[in-house]
């Protein structure tokens, strides 16, 4: 082999084996933090009411459990607002029942209307927090296919009280039903992104799970923000970044996500996330680009050398083989590590992910090529499918064309249900 070629090769292997050493930190830090994190939440007791918000289009996965979640929280001064865009959403007789089911918690359905400059559920919560009552210290938003802990909303609210922060966010952890390749590369990506969050989540926000004072919340005009684009959460971190307000990331805000994809959607959900970044966080969806590309290109010049080697016997095998072998293990590593948090987060969970996790710890070379697929497959294009919509987004996140494939009938943004907390 050329010996250009071969200081190419290993210089690119180094750099790569340093970056992986940097995340495996990375990954040892995010651990340590949750740890720390967790230990304490039962001594915070915050006051003040909540507003939840919780839009919902469709049926989730084990929808009515992730609904009868937000009615189980150990605080007891809030409300929720469910927000549908028609009576005519297959989730509306499944919030109607859960709200009958749970009578003593302060909850409504509003039914904001279509959308028809922005993402559905960007309208909807534009909709929903358009008059909230002066009486409200702090807005947390979930999504439908979210689970949270019990100690959830406390939290959210007891963090969002200590001083210097803009806002709280949580993230997701998949539980998937069945330990299929499909849900496996979701659950291991998923957990990736996880593990890079520490105290501070950098502005970004998850808008499955997080929250705001509603005093920060008018200030910086959020809902005004929002109008016209399509992601509710990368808007308001932008949003944070550009006031200089930082967001803190709370381990017990990590809520449980159920999960069972095939293949095909899986990979189109992985696209959809990263064509999101694009067009709403360039920088970061770069980011992601070279560091995966990079990544997978030494993965793929490991296997190439290596045929070199055994074909010509120049350089020696044992070069690509010693490369790999190092990648390797620091990808197992932070595997182990990130799997060993499973008895943190969820520990009911644990044993039925076994197979789950051993694929995460085991597969990454595998899971490393899917995410650069995804990363790349985003690259172009500007249509983004959603719940059964279809976006024409431009760069900088604004709606430029929505295309409808559902047939629900329009509903005026009129009708409220109301359950009045007893006594």
């Amino acid at each position: 082999m050329d010996v250009y070629w071969l200081s190419v090769y290993l210089i690119l292997s180094g750099l790569v084996i340093v970056w992986s050493l940097l995340l495996a930190l990375q990954t040892w830090e995010h651990r340590r933090y949750v740890r720390s994190c967790m230990r304490d939440i039962h001594r915070h007791q915050p006051t003040g009411r909540v507003a939840l918000f919780a839009p919902c289009k469709g049926v989730d996965l084990e929808l009515e459990t992730n609904l009868r979640a937000l009615f189980e929280q150990d605080y007891d001064n809030y409300e929720v607002t469910f927000i549908v865009e028609s009576v005519n959403d297959p989730a509306y007789p499944a919030i109607r029942r859960a709200m009958a089911g749970h009578p003593w918690v302060p909850a409504r359905v509003v039914v904001a209307g279509r959308a028809s400059d922005s993402g559905q559920k960007v309208h909807n919560l534009r909709v929903a927090t358009e008059h909230i009552s002066r009486r409200v210290k702090y807005i947390a938003f979930v999504d439908s296919d979210a689970r949270p802990r019990p100690e959830w909303l406390r939290m959210m609210v007891a963090r969002l009280n200590e001083p210097g922060w803009g806002a709280v966010t949580g993230y997701r952890w998949f539980t998937p039903h069945r330990a299929t390749v499909a849900n496996a590369l979701v659950y291991s990506m998923n957990c990736d992104v996880l593990s890079l969050l520490t105290r501070s989540s950098h502005y970004l926000i998850w808008g499955g799970s997080w929250a705001i004072l509603r005093d920060v919340f008018e200030a910086v005009g959020l809902r005004e923000a929002w109008k016209g684009t399509l992601g509710d959460d990368l808007v308001a971190s932008r949003v944070m970044q550009r006031f200089r307000l930082p967001v803190r990331f709370e381990p017990a805000c990590v809520v449980a996500s159920p999960l069972d994809e095939s293949l095909g959607k899986a990979m189109s959900f992985i696209r959809r996330q990263y064509l999101i970044a694009r067009l709403y966080t360039f920088n970061w969806w770069l980011f992601s680009l070279v560091s995966a590309t990079f990544t997978s290109l030494v993965w793929l010049g490991n296997f190439g050398v290596l045929a070199w080697s055994l074909l010509t016997g120049s350089p020696s095998p044992w070069i690509p083989l010693t490369v790999a072998a190092a990648l390797y293990m620091v990808t197992v590593y932070r595997g182990a590590v990130r799997q060993s948090l499973v008895k943190t987060y969820f520990p009911h969970w644990e044993k039925a992910s076994r197979r789950i996790q051993r694929f995460d710890i085991w597969a990454n070379p595998l899971v490393e090529l899917a995410h650069w697929i995804g990363v790349v497959s985003a690259s172009v294009g500007r249509w983004i499918n959603w719940r059964g919509i279809r976006y024409r987004v431009l760069p900088g996140g604004e709606v430029q064309k929505i295309v409808r494939n559902d047939r629900e009938a329009e509903q005026p943004a009129e009708e409220t249900l109301y359950y009045r907390k007893a006594g």
